[in-house]
């Protein structure tokens, strides 16, 4: 699950990096579109893990 939280933490990072008001357009616009990506990937990373612990569940 480490990916999952190195995903996170980045993502958060970027978050703090937008909310500075000084932060010129274009780097706010790349720092944006990786934290989409990165909340796009750990959403992937949860779902996968749900359908884990489903599948875990059913077989017991």
């Amino acid at each position: 699950m480490g990916d999952f939280e190195d995903k996170l933490k980045e993502a958060k990072e970027l978050l703090d990096k937008l909310n500075n008001p000084d932060i010129p357009l274009q780097e706010a616009m790349e720092c944006y579109k990786r934290g989409i990506k990165l909340l796009k990937e750990a959403s992937e990373i949860i779902q996968k893990a749900k359908l884990e612990f489903e599948e875990i569940k059913e077989s017991n």
